[in-house]
């Protein structure tokens, strides 16, 4: 099976300790990883391009930090560029049909902040589920997100446990 890593972090390179080690070790270990901010700067996503990653994909790895209770911008217009009707979805929009599609998401804030009685009164599923319900309109198939709380506060030996276990992950599902 074909993984492919989608990374959208605007800074992944100069600010991002987390995602960057995340996007690292993957790549060491051996999966294509795609920074797509450096990719995509000016926000003018090459469609066809994409398009034509997926569909050699089997395993989609969507790799992003939540900021706002939302995936970053490149993420939203990603979806909204390259996920179109006649391709991802509707009658004859069969392309994403039956591929995974694994979730690897970092919240700055810790876990117990991610509850109904927590700090911001919403849980990590809940944040989640608007990206999820893709899956009704494309049959992909969301598996269990590999989900980072506290990534501010992550000393080195946590963020190296959490890469090691990214890619653990990925080697699992492969």
């Amino acid at each position: 099976m074909k993984t492919t890593i989608f990374t959208f972090h605007p800074n992944l390179t100069n600010t991002s300790r987390l995602n960057a080690t995340l996007a690292n070790a993957a790549q060491q270990a051996g999966y294509e990883v795609r920074d797509m901010y450096q990719l995509y700067p000016d926000f003018k996503i090459d469609v066809a391009k994409e398009q034509a990653i997926l569909a050699q994909t089997d395993r989609i790895v969507l790799q992003f930090p939540i900021y706002w209770y939302q995936t970053p911008a490149l993420l939203k217009q990603w979806f909204d560029d390259v996920l179109t009707y006649g391709w991802a979805y509707g009658s004859t929009g069969k392309a994403l049909q039956g591929k995974e599609v694994l979730l690897a998401v970092s919240f700055g804030a810790d876990k117990e902040d991610y509850t109904s009685l927590g700090r911001f009164h919403i849980t990590v599923d809940e944040v989640l589920k608007p990206i999820e319900t893709i899956s009704y309109h494309t049959g992909l198939k969301f598996l269990d997100p590999f989900v980072i709380t506290g990534a501010i506060q992550l000393d080195e030996a946590s963020l190296v446990g959490r890469a090691k276990s990214f890619v653990e992950i990925l080697s699992e599902i492969s």
